[in-house]
């Protein structure tokens, strides 16, 4: 599968910066599996007929759900993430069209809803973090799972591993440092937040459309 490996494009880093999916650091590998675990279950949990990932990367989970027979659908807003995308569909079989570029900014509800909207490791990337949120107002009619790095443990396991030293930790790429009360607190802002899953060093939110009177 190809990944994009701390690639920039327009000045900003794509895709993931290592392969973490397919990792054989046995560390590593386990806190992976934990993202997994807690990803898949609330999937499960919320069983949609379609799933849109926005900010789907080199596209690991569309093609996951696909091959489980959810009707599946990612974009991005990186033109080369989708072509890499694309090109790892194509080579499994999978249909590169479920691909496409677009912008958190850009989603309409006309196009781009679903049952599930999946927005896992992208909030951190954003300069607007509320606009990108607005957004998923958009398209969420039912459920929305997201996920972010848990601040400070990040940084500290990525200094704690030698990784990133002159950043203190930081990955790049990285704007927004979340504490896991600083997520819930914003995300509450614009949806109902029904459940709350810390794999480490994640924090991962299960949010309903926020009910409206």
């Amino acid at each position: 599968m190809r990944v994009a490996r701390g690639q920039a494009e327009d000045g900003i880093v794509i895709g993931n910066t290592y392969d973490k999916y397919g990792t054989r650091n046995p560390i590593a590998r386990r806190m992976v599996e934990g993202f997994e675990s807690a990803l898949s279950g609330l999937v499960a949990k919320v069983n949609p007929s379609t799933i849109h990932e926005v900010g789907c990367g080199e596209g690991y989970w569309v093609m996951s759900w696909l091959g489980q027979s959810i009707d599946a659908r990612g974009t991005d807003f990186s033109t080369q993430v989708i072509g890499m995308a694309k090109e790892n569909a194509s080579g499994r079989g999978m249909d590169p069209g479920r691909f496409a570029v677009r912008s958190i900014y850009e989603v309409t509800p006309e196009r781009d809803s679903a049952d599930l909207i999946v927005c896992c490791e992208v909030m951190e990337h954003l300069e607007e973090p509320q606009k990108a949120f607005q957004a998923l107002q958009r398209i969420v009619t039912s459920d929305l799972i997201l996920s972010v790095p848990r601040e400070p443990l990040w940084r500290v396991l990525n200094l704690a591993r030698g990784k990133y030293i002159s950043a203190l930790g930081n990955t790049p790429g990285h704007l927004q440092h979340w504490s896991q009360r600083g997520i819930v607190s914003l995300a509450s802002q614009f949806f109902d937040v029904a459940e709350i899953l810390s794999p480490l060093p994640w924090t991962m939110l299960h949010c309903k459309s926020m009910k409206r009177g």
